[in-house]
């Protein structure tokens, strides 16, 4: 591989500095606007960075969203694996994978060589709280000859290729571990937008990386402003304070023009997730009085506007393939008595989520339940609900985002051992029916695992699925090349411009 020109960047870390004026500033680059060298993205997210921009966590998805980190891998429109900084890759064995690398640079000026990679996946492995992707999963990787990596697992797993994929596995520079307990993206990544400057949890910006393997942007650099108010984000677009405004809600939705909204069938499903470990839904019977006394229709038609679809299981209608193979729960307990004092938590960033509780407490105080609500930020609710702290929790959840893979969400969110395990839920027959589906290669009978998976999880009244959702967009009438990703993965990248 021939060495790559070298750019020298003076932002080696997170940059703390004083709030940018207004709601966006053209910082990065120094260019303007409308200059020869493209314009420059003004992006409003709803999630402000939670763990300084550690891709092992929450944070993972700005980062590829933004255009800033990739994997070996990436998801391509039918959910397949394609190829990213892996040109190609074939199977050596049942548990290990050889992945040829591409002619490619990282942001710091240094090569991407096989040695960087394993480096990277390596680190990703050891990563604590381990990354969703590698829940239940021991990762391995060893640089070999011929401009290649070999990925091993301890046990079989035939969705390796999308698990590599995952926003929480993406290849970053030896830079980017230069302290020992920390993981910085600022200048380390491959992406076609390096990330140069955050201004705490508010702004962060970025400026095009010109030697990007995938071709030059079109566009300069983006000013991307973290803004958990919805309606605070659509007034952004509307003003032409953001080219770009990501989850408006779908109150705001009839204010923007056709030409600068955008609806997107995605794998997000909203549930409510019952706390199993401790309380009032440590009692099956009384999860199945909670479920029984929801009605998903009114979520769908009243608080969604119609923009989703009332929730059926685990996966929704955006995969196609679900619900001709879904298999109806059996052994679920009797509802027993509702009389129970109940904390319901959820979050801000997504705005339907506090209307979505507030229709919830109407729905089980009617049945006899005493409710009180509980509403945060998700940076300063994520650990209390991981650790058990309220008996039930309103979460918006992509399935296939950490991996792709339907079974892998399973073992992430519903196991014993699942590391976003906001159920607490540990159940036998959960675990062995997740357990045979990831064994299985073959994608039709995956699948099919998958579902009767799904069914043992649901007949637990661990998790009521209460929508599937539609993600609405708002774009810059001048805008084009959003990326208007199902898997919610991407929104910037090498073609989006204005």
């Amino acid at each position: 591989m021939p060495p790559l020109p070298r750019r020298r960047r003076f932002a080696a870390g997170l940059l703390l500095a004083p709030l940018l004026t207004g709601c966006f500033a053209a910082g990065g680059g120094g260019g303007s606007s409308d200059g020869p060298e493209g314009s420059r993205l003004k992006v409003a997210l709803a999630f402000p960075p939670a763990e300084n921009f550690s891709p092992y966590g929450a944070d993972a998805t700005l980062l590829t969203r933004l255009g800033v980190t990739e994997g070996l891998t990436r998801l391509d429109a039918n959910g397949a694996a394609a190829p990213a900084l892996a040109e190609s890759w074939t199977r050596e064995n049942d548990r290990g994978w050889l992945f040829t690398l591409r002619d490619a640079g990282f942001q710091d000026g240094t090569e991407v060589t096989p040695k960087a990679v394993a480096a990277a996946l390596t680190r990703a492995a050891g990563a604590d709280p381990v990354t969703a992707a590698l829940s239940g999963v021991e990762l391995t990787a060893e640089a070999v000859d011929g401009g290649r990596v070999r990925v091993s697992t301890a046990d079989p797993d035939p969705a390796l290729p999308l698990r590599l994929s995952s926003p929480g596995l993406v290849i970053l520079s030896p830079g980017a571990y230069a302290k020992k307990d920390a993981v910085s993206p600022v200048g380390t990544a491959t992406g076609p937008f390096e990330l140069t400057e955050v201004t705490g949890t508010t702004a962060a910006t970025l400026d095009r990386f010109d030697d990007y393997w995938g071709g030059r942007a079109q566009a300069s650099g983006v000013d991307a402003k973290f803004i958990a108010d919805g309606t605070a984000r659509t007034n952004a677009l509307r003003t032409g304070e953001a080219d770009i405004a990501e989850a408006v809600p779908v109150s705001q939705a009839a204010s923007l023009d056709k030409a600068t909204r955008r609806e997107t069938a995605t794998t997000r499903t909203t549930s409510l997730l019952l706390n199993t470990r401790s309380g009032a839904f440590k009692n099956a019977r009384t999860r199945a009085a909670a479920r029984a006394a929801i009605d998903t229709s009114a979520l769908a038609k009243g608080v969604y506007e119609g923009h989703a679809d009332s929730g059926v299981g685990v996966y929704g209608p955006a995969l196609t393939w679900a619900a001709d193979k879904r298999v109806k729960p059996a052994g679920r307990a009797a509802a027993g008595a509702a009389g129970k004092t109940l904390t319901v938590a959820t979050y801000d960033n997504r705005p339907e989520l506090p209307e979505v509780a507030q229709v919830l407490r109407q729905q089980l105080e009617k049945a006899g339940f005493t409710v009180r609500l509980e509403v945060r930020e998700y940076s300063r609710l994520e650990s209390d609900a991981l650790a058990g702290k309220f008996d039930a929790f309103v979460s918006a959840r992509n399935t296939m985002l950490d991996t792709g893979d339907p079974v892998s969400i399973l073992a992430s969110d519903y196991t014993c051992e699942g590391s976003y395990n906001l159920a607490l839920l540990c159940d036998k027959k959960v675990d062995k029916a997740v357990s045979e589906a990831e064994s299985i290669s073959d994608t039709a009978k995956r699948q099919d695992a998958a579902m009767t998976a799904e069914a043992a999880i649901l007949a637990t009244d661990a998790v009521v699925p209460l929508v599937h959702q539609r993600i609405i967009t708002g774009v810059g009438a001048e805008v084009g090349g959003v990326l208007l990703d199902p898997y919610e993965r991407g929104l910037v990248g090498v073609g989006t411009r204005r």
